[in-house]
């Protein structure tokens, strides 16, 4: 039998919100996150916009020492995490430290503070003079590491990278981890700190980003005909995962169960996906496999959907071939038309969202829609353009990276 694996509480960081709460409210209003890059001077990049975080400032979430000895992508793991183990009510004091672990996910770590260190010993003269906190702040592992050691969880600690699958593995391993005995306790989800002059020149430079400039709200368009990239983005999201009967013992308030997951390789391109979606096809009914669900208890799949003229279509065909008929049943949503792409981050706020979606018992919207793709099927509901109500009681939430990475879990409605 396995340990049954639940969630008991949720922090976010987002372009369309600061905590779970505003998430949720940008989520079903359909709020873009898009707009001008304020980070630096963006005039001569082709793309010269992104999904920024609005209003953030860590001196308002973490100690003036503590954030700046930390690159970005670990303010927002710290910031996450005290959010989701405040909602969840778990007093860390009284947990077996030893079976409590930390599993986060970042695809790329501290990418600014690198950017940062090289520009300024490019421009030093004299002897290098690089700062002692430079590889504690850009290593990826180390999002983990702050967070551990902030609660005094000594249980497994790592970080998983794999592109923008990265944080929906992290929540695999933590629900693995949970399931095999290891842990009764897991902070898990990812966060990533991208939006930089490298972050939006690499991408760029691979023609993977949008170069809607003149209207970035309307840029991230999953589905659309005239889809022409994603929109970076950056935040975070954090989630507790406990084995139930420890929840249970405390009275915690139990938001949804994590039932299924699966992973598997497209082992086909560094950047494209198959273009039959094989990979795709295959992680979803690994996770129905996993859940000991069939298609025709799913209502609601938040797609990777990152609007990218392969990507789209090929996550569609996959759909198609593991729920047959009843994927015209489905409701189907990307979030990222919203808040952009989060890269290592995506899986954790897109597992969020379709948390949300079971709370709601509604599907956020895919925004951004005007004209069919000849190439996607039309009877797929997408969600465009509005929220949709409808009993949701089961969740599917899809991440694929580059390299070829697939994950899929499925969350569903809580049942003692």
């Amino acid at each position: 039998m396995k340990r049954r694996v639940v969630v008991t509480g949720i922090g976010a960081l987002t372009p369309i919100g600061n905590s779970y709460k505003e998430y949720k409210e940008g989520l079903f209003n359909g709020r873009s996150g898009a707009g001008p890059i304020t980070k630096f001077d963006a005039s001569l990049y082709k793309t010269r916009f992104a999904c920024e975080l609005k209003d953030f400032d860590p001196a308002n979430y973490l100690d003036r020492k503590e954030y700046r000895r930390i690159d970005p992508f670990s303010q927002f793991a710290l910031v996450t995490a005290k959010e989701a183990i405040e909602q969840s009510g778990l007093d860390v004091e009284k947990v077996d430290s030893s079976r409590a672990g930390v599993i986060w996910g970042s695809g790329i770590g501290g990418f600014e503070t690198i950017e940062q260190e090289i520009e300024e010993q490019t421009l030093r003269e004299g002897p290098p003079r690089y700062s002692p906190f430079l590889i504690p702040k850009l290593i990826a592992d180390i999002a983990a590491g702050h967070i551990s050691i902030k609660y005094g969880f000594q249980g497994p600690n790592y970080v998983t990278v794999s592109a923008c699958a990265s944080s929906t593995n992290a929540i695999i391993g933590a629900v693995d981890n949970i399931r095999l005995n290891r842990c009764d306790v897991v902070i898990t989800g990812g966060s990533e700190a991208s939006v930089t002059k490298a972050g939006i020149g690499g991408f760029s430079s691979m023609k993977a980003l949008s170069q809607r400039n003149d209207d970035p709200q309307l840029a991230s368009r999953p589905f659309d005909k005239d889809r022409d990239g994603f929109v970076l983005g950056e935040g975070g999201g954090a989630l507790i995962l406990e084995e139930l009967e420890h929840a249970k013992a405390r009275g915690a308030n139990i938001l949804a169960e994590v039932v299924g997951t699966g992973m598997t390789a497209d082992a086909h391109h560094i950047t494209a996906p198959h273009p039959d979606g094989l990979g795709a096809s295959r992680v979803m009914q690994f996770a129905l496999n996993d859940a000991g669900m069939n298609p025709e208890d799913i209502d609601y799949i938040n797609v990777h959907g990152t609007s990218t003229p392969l990507g789209d279509i090929a996550e569609s065909k996959a759909i198609l071939k593991v729920f047959g008929h009843h994927a015209y049943d489905l409701n189907i949503s990307s979030s990222k038309s919203m808040t952009g792409h989060l890269l290592g981050a995506a899986g954790a706020i897109e597992a969020i969202a379709g948390i949300a979606a079971l709370e709601a018992n509604a599907a956020p919207p895919t925004i951004n829609h005007f004209t069919k793709d000849e190439n996607i099927d039309s009877k797929l509901n997408f969600t465009f353009n509005t929220t949709q109500e409808r009993k949701i009681d089961a969740i599917v939430s899809n991440t694929f990276g580059f390299g070829g990475h697939n994950a899929s879990v499925i969350i569903k409605r809580f049942e003692s």
